[in-house]
């Protein structure tokens, strides 16, 4: 994620006080432990000073394959972010369609008082798939999208109806959790954005993930190491599930009525974790293999040098009922 202090704003050279660029994000994240993936991809975050002529480098350069929209506000760090309609029908989306670059978006509406933002029949994100993204299909539709962090029954089944360059992901939590959870009690470790919402929309998640036949949804853990959740001024917006997003998501299916003796089943859940989304971003499959064995296991706090991480299952006093091996 692009959404850094100071943001990934640039695709190369220098950082300075204001922008990390991609080229040295990705020189970062090698050094932290990252050359042990097959590949890493960092969005360019889009703001107000981004450029069709920026768009049209990176992608011949090679470090650009992605931009991430943020509506302003609407998370951590994305005070930096544009309005959508500023990017409707642009040089920059054109760009983007002409160079085969893919537009990750936070799908939520901005700017909108506290009953709009989330209410019993509509919320940010309903309001963003029913109103703004027809139009953006409409101006743009040659633009591979994916839709993140879904959390709704209107994102879903916006991405199911949506032309096939259109895919959408899905973290564990939404998967697992609904409102009730997160109110009962005020569990603010899985306080996220956007945040978990109603059965309905949880079992449209479900349903989705769990059609063996289908290429549009894959795992997007959106994971987040906030050393400190809880503050003064509000709560930090993310949950971490480093380490053990496997576990969560094969619970989840499992929940979703999946019954993994039978083949479908692990099919289903093999495409949603490990195929639709390589295959989506033109990345080979790994030869690389783990398996889940249904027994108990733990799960650690991270730890950091800018304190501990805490993971969402000991947030939530969860057991997690699978084991990872590999």
């Amino acid at each position: 994620m692009p959404n850094t202090k100071p943001p990934v704003t640039r695709v190369s050279g220098p950082n300075s006080d204001v922008a990390w660029t991609i080229e040295n994000y990705l020189e970062d994240l090698k050094a932290a432990g990252g050359s042990a993936f097959d590949d890493m991809i960092v969005p360019l975050y889009l703001t107000p000073e981004t450029t069709p002529r920026m768009i049209e480098e990176g992608a011949a350069s090679g470090l650009l394959r992605t931009c991430k929209f943020y509506p302003p506000y609407g998370t951590t760090n994305s005070e930096f972010g544009a309005p959508m309609d500023s990017f409707l029908g642009g040089d920059v989306f054109r760009a983007m369609e002409q160079c085969d670059i893919v537009l990750n978006i936070h799908g939520e509406k901005h700017a909108l008082a506290g009953p709009a933002y989330i209410d019993q029949h509509r919320n940010a994100e309903s309001m963003f798939y029913r109103e703004t993204m027809p139009r953006l299909l409409e101006a743009h539709p040659g633009l591979r999208i994916v839709c993140e962090h879904l959390t709704t029954k209107d994102a879903v089944e916006f991405v199911q109806e949506a032309p096939d360059g259109v895919a959408g992901t899905i973290t564990p939590q939404h998967l697992l959790y609904t409102m009730g959870d997160l109110i009962q009690g005020l569990k603010y470790h899985l306080y996220c954005l956007p945040v978990v919402k109603f059965e309905a929309d949880r079992d449209s998640l479900r349903a989705a993930i769990v059609d063996t036949d289908q290429r549009k949804f894959f795992a997007g853990t959106d994971s987040a190491p906030h050393t400190t959740k809880a503050t003064e001024v509000g709560c930090a917006a993310g949950c971490f599930t480093g380490g053990c997003a496997p576990q969560l998501y094969v619970m989840a299916f499992e929940e979703a009525g999946a019954d993994f003796a039978n083949e479908k089943s692990v099919r289903a859940f093999r495409s949603f974790l490990c195929e639709n989304g390589p295959r989506y971003y033109g990345i080979p499959l790994s030869v690389e293999q783990f398996t889940l064995t249904k027994s108990p296991s733990a799960v650690s706090m991270l730890q950091t040098p800018d304190g501990p991480v805490t993971p969402l299952p000991i947030g939530l006093n969860l057991e997690l009922t699978w084991t990872l091996d590999g």
